[in-house]
Protein backbone atom coordinates (compact mmCIF):
# COMPACT_ATOMS: atom_id res chain seq x y z
CA UNK A 1 0.00 0.00 0.00
CA UNK A 2 2.99 2.60 0.43
CA UNK A 3 6.88 2.58 0.88
CA UNK A 4 8.20 1.10 4.29
CA UNK A 5 7.87 -2.01 5.73
CA UNK A 6 5.63 -3.06 8.32
CA UNK A 7 8.47 -4.04 10.26
CA UNK A 8 9.43 -0.48 11.29
CA UNK A 9 6.24 -0.50 12.24
CA UNK A 10 7.16 -0.34 15.57
CA UNK A 11 8.29 1.58 18.84
CA UNK A 12 12.10 1.72 19.02
CA UNK A 13 12.00 0.02 22.09
CA UNK A 14 10.64 -3.51 20.91
CA UNK A 15 13.94 -3.40 18.93
CA UNK A 16 16.32 -2.43 21.55
CA UNK A 17 14.33 -5.37 23.90
CA UNK A 18 15.33 -7.62 21.23
CA UNK A 19 19.10 -6.62 20.99
CA UNK A 20 19.39 -7.08 25.07
CA UNK A 21 17.25 -10.59 24.95
CA UNK A 22 19.68 -11.53 21.77
CA UNK A 23 22.58 -10.74 24.08
CA UNK A 24 21.47 -12.34 27.43
CA UNK A 25 20.25 -15.51 24.98
CA UNK A 26 16.39 -15.08 26.35
CA UNK A 27 15.30 -13.89 23.19
CA UNK A 28 14.94 -17.32 21.85
CA UNK A 29 12.86 -18.45 24.68
CA UNK A 30 9.36 -19.86 23.64
CA UNK A 31 6.44 -17.19 24.79
CA UNK A 32 2.97 -16.53 24.80
CA UNK A 33 1.38 -12.92 24.23
CA UNK A 34 -1.89 -11.40 24.54
CA UNK A 35 -4.35 -9.27 23.36
CA UNK A 36 -6.87 -7.79 25.42
CA UNK A 37 -8.61 -4.79 26.83
CA UNK A 38 -9.64 -3.82 30.12
CA UNK A 39 -12.58 -1.95 29.52
CA UNK A 40 -14.83 -1.09 26.53
CA UNK A 41 -15.68 2.79 25.43
CA UNK A 42 -17.30 4.53 28.33
CA UNK A 43 -20.92 3.14 28.20
CA UNK A 44 -20.39 0.73 25.19
CA UNK A 45 -22.17 -2.47 25.56
CA UNK A 46 -19.84 -4.54 23.30
CA UNK A 47 -16.60 -3.94 21.05
CA UNK A 48 -16.48 -5.44 17.26
CA UNK A 49 -13.36 -7.84 16.07
CA UNK A 50 -11.56 -5.75 12.85
CA UNK A 51 -8.51 -5.92 11.45
CA UNK A 52 -7.13 -9.63 12.18
CA UNK A 53 -7.32 -10.02 8.08
CA UNK A 54 -4.86 -6.99 7.67
CA UNK A 55 -2.53 -8.44 10.06
CA UNK A 56 -1.93 -10.90 7.95
CA UNK A 57 -1.06 -8.90 5.06
CA UNK A 58 1.13 -6.76 7.00
CA UNK A 59 3.25 -10.26 8.42
CA UNK A 60 3.58 -11.67 4.78
CA UNK A 61 5.78 -8.38 4.27
CA UNK A 62 7.21 -8.02 7.70
CA UNK A 63 10.64 -8.36 6.86
CA UNK A 64 13.15 -5.73 7.02
CA UNK A 65 15.10 -4.41 3.46
CA UNK A 66 18.90 -3.06 2.99
CA UNK A 67 17.77 0.46 3.48
CA UNK A 68 15.71 -0.60 6.88
CA UNK A 69 18.84 -2.51 8.39
CA UNK A 70 21.10 0.43 7.06
CA UNK A 71 18.68 2.91 9.02
CA UNK A 72 18.55 0.52 12.46
CA UNK A 73 22.70 0.62 11.94
CA UNK A 74 22.91 4.15 11.38
CA UNK A 75 20.95 4.90 14.51
CA UNK A 76 22.98 2.79 16.50
CA UNK A 77 19.13 1.08 17.32
CA UNK A 78 20.72 -2.71 17.46
CA UNK A 79 24.10 -3.84 17.62
CA UNK A 80 25.42 -5.39 14.42
CA UNK A 81 25.01 -8.91 15.46
CA UNK A 82 21.17 -8.38 15.86
CA UNK A 83 21.16 -6.67 12.19
CA UNK A 84 22.38 -10.08 11.03
CA UNK A 85 20.18 -11.66 13.06
CA UNK A 86 17.18 -9.58 11.54
CA UNK A 87 18.84 -9.85 7.91
CA UNK A 88 16.15 -13.08 7.31
CA UNK A 89 13.51 -12.24 9.86
CA UNK A 90 10.12 -13.72 9.11
CA UNK A 91 7.74 -14.39 11.70
CA UNK A 92 7.00 -18.72 12.37
CA UNK A 93 4.94 -18.25 15.18
CA UNK A 94 1.43 -18.68 15.51
CA UNK A 95 -1.46 -16.78 15.86
CA UNK A 96 -5.23 -17.79 17.22
CA UNK A 97 -7.85 -15.26 17.93
CA UNK A 98 -11.48 -13.80 17.83
CA UNK A 99 -12.32 -14.36 14.67
CA UNK A 100 -13.00 -10.95 12.42
CA UNK A 101 -16.47 -9.46 13.31
CA UNK A 102 -16.84 -11.23 16.37
CA UNK A 103 -18.05 -9.50 19.61
CA UNK A 104 -15.84 -8.64 22.25
CA UNK A 105 -15.81 -7.58 25.98
CA UNK A 106 -13.05 -6.59 28.84
CA UNK A 107 -10.47 -9.44 29.09
CA UNK A 108 -11.57 -11.26 25.73
CA UNK A 109 -8.39 -13.09 24.94
CA UNK A 110 -9.04 -10.68 21.56
CA UNK A 111 -5.56 -12.27 20.07
CA UNK A 112 -2.60 -14.81 21.20
CA UNK A 113 0.43 -14.70 19.93
CA UNK A 114 2.84 -17.80 20.31
CA UNK A 115 6.79 -17.90 19.42
CA UNK A 116 10.34 -16.79 20.79
CA UNK A 117 9.93 -14.03 23.06
CA UNK A 118 12.04 -12.06 19.93
CA UNK A 119 9.40 -12.17 16.94
CA UNK A 120 6.81 -11.93 18.91
CA UNK A 121 7.95 -8.77 20.82
CA UNK A 122 8.15 -7.09 17.02
CA UNK A 123 4.66 -7.59 16.52
CA UNK A 124 3.48 -5.27 19.34
CA UNK A 125 2.77 -1.65 17.92
CA UNK A 126 2.05 -2.83 14.60
CA UNK A 127 -1.07 -5.57 16.07
CA UNK A 128 -2.20 -2.78 18.21
CA UNK A 129 -2.44 0.23 15.85
CA UNK A 130 -4.58 -2.16 13.77
CA UNK A 131 -6.25 -3.70 15.85
CA UNK A 132 -7.21 -0.18 17.60
CA UNK A 133 -8.62 1.54 14.94
CA UNK A 134 -9.92 -1.42 12.76
CA UNK A 135 -12.07 -2.09 16.14
CA UNK A 136 -12.66 1.38 16.89
CA UNK A 137 -13.98 1.76 13.54
CA UNK A 138 -16.17 -1.77 13.36
CA UNK A 139 -17.90 -0.65 17.05
CA UNK A 140 -18.96 2.63 15.45
CA UNK A 141 -20.40 1.19 12.31
CA UNK A 142 -21.87 -1.61 14.11
CA UNK A 143 -23.77 1.38 16.19
CA UNK A 144 -24.53 3.29 12.82
CA UNK A 145 -25.90 0.08 11.21
CA UNK A 146 -27.83 -1.25 14.02
CA UNK A 147 -29.66 2.24 14.63
CA UNK A 148 -30.53 2.64 10.29
CA UNK A 149 -32.11 -0.76 10.60
CA UNK A 150 -32.59 -2.34 7.13
CA UNK A 151 -31.67 1.26 5.41
CA UNK A 152 -27.97 0.52 3.62
CA UNK A 153 -25.13 2.91 5.85
CA UNK A 154 -21.53 3.70 2.73
CA UNK A 155 -18.68 4.82 4.15
CA UNK A 156 -17.75 8.60 2.82
CA UNK A 157 -15.00 10.12 5.71
CA UNK A 158 -12.14 9.47 3.53
CA UNK A 159 -11.48 13.15 3.74
CA UNK A 160 -12.10 12.86 7.78
CA UNK A 161 -8.99 10.65 8.06
CA UNK A 162 -5.07 10.11 7.45
CA UNK A 163 -5.16 8.73 3.68
CA UNK A 164 -3.93 5.05 4.85
CA UNK A 165 -6.54 5.50 7.46
CA UNK A 166 -9.33 6.00 5.17
CA UNK A 167 -8.59 2.90 3.50
CA UNK A 168 -8.37 0.49 6.42
CA UNK A 169 -11.50 2.42 8.01
CA UNK A 170 -13.53 1.83 4.78
CA UNK A 171 -12.61 -1.89 5.33
CA UNK A 172 -13.65 -2.51 9.25
CA UNK A 173 -16.59 0.16 8.59
CA UNK A 174 -17.91 -3.23 6.01
CA UNK A 175 -17.04 -5.48 8.84
CA UNK A 176 -19.05 -4.02 11.28
CA UNK A 177 -22.21 -3.64 8.91
CA UNK A 178 -21.61 -1.01 6.18
CA UNK A 179 -22.10 -1.69 2.59
CA UNK A 180 -19.98 -0.07 0.50
CA UNK A 181 -17.60 3.23 0.06
CA UNK A 182 -16.84 6.39 -1.59
CA UNK A 183 -12.57 5.17 -1.30
CA UNK A 184 -11.50 3.73 -4.40
CA UNK A 185 -8.11 2.65 -3.08
CA UNK A 186 -10.50 0.94 0.00
CA UNK A 187 -12.89 -0.75 -3.14
CA UNK A 188 -9.95 -2.03 -5.16
CA UNK A 189 -7.59 -3.40 -2.58
CA UNK A 190 -10.74 -5.10 -0.69
CA UNK A 191 -13.13 -5.76 -3.97
CA UNK A 192 -15.60 -3.09 -1.63
CA UNK A 193 -18.49 -1.89 -3.51
CA UNK A 194 -17.84 1.65 -4.55
CA UNK A 195 -20.02 4.55 -4.13
CA UNK A 196 -20.29 8.40 -5.50
CA UNK A 197 -21.37 10.71 -8.35
CA UNK A 198 -21.06 14.20 -7.70
CA UNK A 199 -20.59 16.79 -5.31
CA UNK A 200 -22.08 20.48 -4.70
CA UNK A 201 -18.53 21.77 -6.98
CA UNK A 202 -20.43 19.84 -9.92
CA UNK A 203 -23.71 22.21 -10.06
CA UNK A 204 -21.55 25.35 -8.99
CA UNK A 205 -19.60 25.03 -12.25
CA UNK A 206 -22.45 24.65 -14.71
CA UNK A 207 -24.46 27.94 -15.91
CA UNK A 208 -27.30 26.46 -14.10
CA UNK A 209 -28.72 23.86 -12.53
CA UNK A 210 -30.75 21.78 -14.89
CA UNK A 211 -26.91 22.05 -16.87
CA UNK A 212 -25.49 20.37 -14.31
CA UNK A 213 -28.49 17.82 -14.03
CA UNK A 214 -28.18 17.03 -17.66
CA UNK A 215 -24.59 16.67 -17.80
CA UNK A 216 -24.80 14.22 -15.02
CA UNK A 217 -27.62 11.90 -16.57
CA UNK A 218 -26.02 11.72 -20.36
CA UNK A 219 -22.78 10.75 -18.37
CA UNK A 220 -24.07 8.23 -16.21
CA UNK A 221 -27.97 7.73 -16.76
CA UNK A 222 -30.93 8.38 -15.12
CA UNK A 223 -30.40 5.54 -12.19
CA UNK A 224 -27.61 8.01 -10.82
CA UNK A 225 -27.73 9.99 -7.65
CA UNK A 226 -28.52 13.96 -8.12
CA UNK A 227 -27.37 16.33 -5.57
CA UNK A 228 -30.39 18.88 -4.69
CA UNK A 229 -29.37 20.85 -1.95
CA UNK A 230 -26.77 23.26 -3.57
CA UNK A 231 -29.47 25.99 -4.00
CA UNK A 232 -33.12 25.24 -3.67
CA UNK A 233 -34.52 21.64 -2.96
CA UNK A 234 -37.63 22.06 -4.18
CA UNK A 235 -36.78 23.49 -7.56
CA UNK A 236 -34.44 21.33 -7.89
CA UNK A 237 -36.46 18.13 -7.25
CA UNK A 238 -38.55 19.86 -9.95
CA UNK A 239 -35.57 20.07 -12.44
CA UNK A 240 -34.16 16.74 -11.56
CA UNK A 241 -37.68 15.34 -12.35
CA UNK A 242 -38.14 17.17 -15.42
CA UNK A 243 -34.34 16.28 -16.66
CA UNK A 244 -34.52 12.32 -16.04
CA UNK A 245 -37.91 11.77 -16.05
CA UNK A 246 -39.95 9.67 -13.12
CA UNK A 247 -36.86 6.50 -13.78
CA UNK A 248 -34.31 8.89 -11.53
CA UNK A 249 -32.67 6.77 -9.50
CA UNK A 250 -31.87 8.47 -6.49
CA UNK A 251 -31.25 11.94 -4.70
CA UNK A 252 -28.97 13.13 -2.17
CA UNK A 253 -29.87 15.72 0.75
CA UNK A 254 -26.82 16.84 2.11
CA UNK A 255 -28.17 19.80 4.73
CA UNK A 256 -30.84 21.33 6.69
CA UNK A 257 -33.05 19.27 8.67
CA UNK A 258 -32.90 15.85 7.32
CA UNK A 259 -36.54 14.32 8.71
CA UNK A 260 -38.26 17.26 7.48
CA UNK A 261 -36.41 17.73 4.20
CA UNK A 262 -36.82 13.67 2.94
CA UNK A 263 -40.74 13.51 4.16
CA UNK A 264 -41.25 17.03 2.05
CA UNK A 265 -38.75 15.38 -0.94
CA UNK A 266 -40.19 11.79 -0.55
CA UNK A 267 -43.93 13.80 -1.44
CA UNK A 268 -42.74 16.04 -4.10
CA UNK A 269 -41.44 12.88 -5.82
CA UNK A 270 -44.44 10.93 -5.69
CA UNK A 271 -46.62 13.97 -6.88
CA UNK A 272 -44.16 14.13 -9.96
CA UNK A 273 -44.57 10.37 -10.47
CA UNK A 274 -41.22 9.53 -9.36
CA UNK A 275 -42.38 7.34 -6.65
CA UNK A 276 -39.46 5.07 -6.87
CA UNK A 277 -36.83 7.46 -6.68
CA UNK A 278 -35.05 6.84 -3.22
CA UNK A 279 -33.49 9.36 -1.22
CA UNK A 280 -30.45 9.03 0.88
CA UNK A 281 -29.24 11.61 3.24
CA UNK A 282 -25.36 12.62 4.65
CA UNK A 283 -24.22 15.98 7.10
CA UNK A 284 -22.11 14.47 9.97
CA UNK A 285 -24.55 11.55 10.76
CA UNK A 286 -23.38 9.44 13.96
CA UNK A 287 -25.36 6.75 15.26
CA UNK A 288 -28.12 8.87 17.13
CA UNK A 289 -28.71 10.97 14.59
CA UNK A 290 -29.31 7.68 12.09
CA UNK A 291 -31.80 6.75 14.82
CA UNK A 292 -33.85 10.18 14.68
CA UNK A 293 -34.15 9.85 11.18
CA UNK A 294 -35.90 5.73 11.78
CA UNK A 295 -39.66 7.54 10.98
CA UNK A 296 -38.24 9.54 7.83
CA UNK A 297 -38.65 8.03 4.31
CA UNK A 298 -34.98 7.78 3.81
CA UNK A 299 -33.64 5.15 1.35
CA UNK A 300 -30.05 5.23 2.94
CA UNK A 301 -27.13 6.95 4.65
CA UNK A 302 -23.62 7.83 3.82
CA UNK A 303 -21.30 8.96 6.97
CA UNK A 304 -17.96 10.84 7.11
CA UNK A 305 -16.52 11.93 10.13
CA UNK A 306 -17.94 10.38 13.10
CA UNK A 307 -17.20 6.96 11.27
CA UNK A 308 -13.71 7.31 10.48
CA UNK A 309 -13.38 8.93 14.17
CA UNK A 310 -14.88 6.02 15.85
CA UNK A 311 -18.05 7.86 16.90
CA UNK A 312 -15.82 9.52 19.76
CA UNK A 313 -14.38 6.29 20.99
CA UNK A 314 -11.27 6.15 17.86
CA UNK A 315 -9.38 3.32 19.80
CA UNK A 316 -10.09 0.25 21.90
CA UNK A 317 -6.93 0.72 25.08
CA UNK A 318 -6.32 -2.82 23.67
CA UNK A 319 -2.58 -3.85 25.28
CA UNK A 320 -0.23 -6.47 24.28
CA UNK A 321 1.23 -8.41 27.20
CA UNK A 322 3.09 -11.51 27.90
CA UNK A 323 0.91 -14.45 29.38
CA UNK A 324 3.28 -17.73 29.26
CA UNK A 325 7.40 -18.00 28.86
CA UNK A 326 10.12 -20.50 28.63
CA UNK A 327 12.06 -21.31 31.97
CA UNK A 328 15.84 -21.73 31.99
CA UNK A 329 14.26 -25.52 32.62
CA UNK A 330 12.47 -25.58 28.80
CA UNK A 331 9.29 -25.50 31.15
CA UNK A 332 5.98 -22.86 30.37
CA UNK A 333 5.94 -20.46 33.20
CA UNK A 334 2.80 -18.54 33.78
CA UNK A 335 3.64 -14.97 33.90
CA UNK A 336 1.28 -11.81 34.79
CA UNK A 337 2.10 -8.46 36.07
CA UNK A 338 1.11 -7.47 39.49
CA UNK A 339 0.26 -3.17 38.72
CA UNK A 340 -1.58 -1.27 40.53
CA UNK A 341 -5.29 -1.22 38.19
CA UNK A 342 -2.99 -3.19 35.48
CA UNK A 343 -2.73 -6.59 36.99
CA UNK A 344 -2.87 -9.19 34.18
CA UNK A 345 -4.59 -12.86 34.29
CA UNK A 346 -1.44 -15.12 33.55
CA UNK A 347 -1.53 -17.99 31.15
CA UNK A 348 -2.49 -18.70 27.38
CA UNK A 349 -6.26 -18.72 26.91
CA UNK A 350 -9.37 -20.68 25.70
CA UNK A 351 -12.64 -18.66 24.93
CA UNK A 352 -16.44 -19.72 24.74
CA UNK A 353 -19.79 -17.96 25.24
CA UNK A 354 -22.74 -19.67 26.67
CA UNK A 355 -26.23 -19.37 25.75
CA UNK A 356 -29.83 -19.23 27.23
CA UNK A 357 -33.01 -19.60 24.78
CA UNK A 358 -30.52 -18.31 21.51
CA UNK A 359 -28.95 -15.57 23.38
CA UNK A 360 -25.57 -15.25 24.72
CA UNK A 361 -25.77 -14.69 28.80
CA UNK A 362 -21.91 -14.98 29.20
CA UNK A 363 -18.46 -14.97 28.24
CA UNK A 364 -16.16 -17.40 29.57
CA UNK A 365 -12.23 -17.09 29.41
CA UNK A 366 -10.19 -20.20 30.45
CA UNK A 367 -6.91 -19.42 31.37
CA UNK A 368 -4.17 -22.07 32.28
CA UNK A 369 -1.04 -24.08 30.90
CA UNK A 370 -1.40 -25.93 27.69
CA UNK A 371 -1.64 -29.62 28.93
CA UNK A 372 -4.59 -28.26 31.30
CA UNK A 373 -6.41 -26.57 28.88
CA UNK A 374 -5.91 -29.74 25.93
CA UNK A 375 -7.69 -31.56 28.99
CA UNK A 376 -10.41 -28.72 29.86
CA UNK A 377 -14.21 -30.16 28.65
CA UNK A 378 -16.82 -27.05 28.01
CA UNK A 379 -19.76 -27.10 29.06
CA UNK A 380 -22.94 -28.20 26.60
CA UNK A 381 -23.60 -25.71 24.04
CA UNK A 382 -20.54 -23.06 24.77
CA UNK A 383 -19.62 -21.16 21.41
CA UNK A 384 -15.74 -21.60 21.25
CA UNK A 385 -14.71 -18.46 19.92
CA UNK A 386 -11.26 -18.90 19.16
CA UNK A 387 -9.75 -19.67 15.43
CA UNK A 388 -6.41 -20.45 14.43
CA UNK A 389 -5.06 -17.49 11.96
CA UNK A 390 -1.35 -18.56 11.81
CA UNK A 391 0.41 -21.79 12.20
CA UNK A 392 4.20 -21.94 12.70
CA UNK A 393 4.10 -18.52 10.24
CA UNK A 394 1.77 -20.01 7.84
CA UNK A 395 -1.48 -17.79 7.21
CA UNK A 396 -4.63 -19.23 7.12
CA UNK A 397 -5.63 -17.90 3.48
CA UNK A 398 -9.81 -18.15 4.65
CA UNK A 399 -9.21 -15.10 6.84
CA UNK A 400 -7.59 -12.59 4.14
CA UNK A 401 -9.07 -11.08 0.93
CA UNK A 402 -12.42 -9.81 -0.06
CA UNK A 403 -14.27 -13.47 0.87
CA UNK A 404 -12.90 -12.62 4.53
CA UNK A 405 -14.19 -9.04 4.40
CA UNK A 406 -17.81 -10.67 3.55
CA UNK A 407 -17.48 -13.42 6.15
CA UNK A 408 -16.83 -11.31 8.50
CA UNK A 409 -19.51 -9.01 7.90
CA UNK A 410 -22.00 -12.27 7.61
CA UNK A 411 -20.54 -13.02 11.36
CA UNK A 412 -20.92 -9.93 12.81
CA UNK A 413 -24.46 -9.74 11.81
CA UNK A 414 -25.35 -13.28 13.49
CA UNK A 415 -23.52 -12.30 16.56
CA UNK A 416 -24.75 -9.03 17.01
CA UNK A 417 -28.64 -10.87 16.89
CA UNK A 418 -27.40 -13.51 19.27
CA UNK A 419 -26.75 -11.03 22.23
CA UNK A 420 -29.37 -9.35 24.44
CA UNK A 421 -31.64 -6.64 22.72
CA UNK A 422 -29.79 -4.16 25.20
CA UNK A 423 -26.73 -4.64 23.31
CA UNK A 424 -27.73 -2.39 20.63
CA UNK A 425 -29.35 0.38 23.14
CA UNK A 426 -27.43 3.79 22.36
CA UNK A 427 -27.49 4.88 25.86
CA UNK A 428 -24.56 3.87 28.30
CA UNK A 429 -24.34 1.31 30.24
CA UNK A 430 -22.53 -2.04 30.90
CA UNK A 431 -21.41 -4.78 28.84
CA UNK A 432 -24.22 -6.38 27.63
CA UNK A 433 -22.95 -10.08 29.03
CA UNK A 434 -20.76 -10.44 31.73
CA UNK A 435 -17.20 -12.37 31.50
CA UNK A 436 -15.89 -14.86 34.07
CA UNK A 437 -12.44 -15.71 34.05
CA UNK A 438 -11.25 -19.42 35.38
CA UNK A 439 -7.89 -20.45 36.06
CA UNK A 440 -7.10 -23.88 36.04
Amino acid sequence: MFEGSPALMTDMYEYTMLDAALRDGTAQRKCVFEVFTRHLPAGRRYGVVAGTGRILDALEDFHLGEADLKFLADRKIVSPETLKWLEDFRFTGSIKGYREGEMYFPDSPILEVEGTFGECTLLETLLLSILNYDSAIAAAASRMSSAAGDRPCMDMGGRRANEWAAVAAARAAVVGGFQGTANLLAAQLYGLKAIGTSAHCFTLVHDSERDAFASQIRAMGTNTTLLVDTYDIKEAIKTAVDVAGPELGCVRIDSGDLAALAQQTRNQLDSLGAKDTKITVTNDLDEYALAALQAAPVDSYGVGTMLVTGSGAPTCAMVYKLTEREGKDGEMIPVAKKSEDKATVPGRKLAFRSYEYGLANGEHVISGSEQKLAGYRPQDGWKDLMVSYMDHGEANKKYQGHDAITAAHDHHAKALAELPITAQSLMKGDPSIPTSIDVL
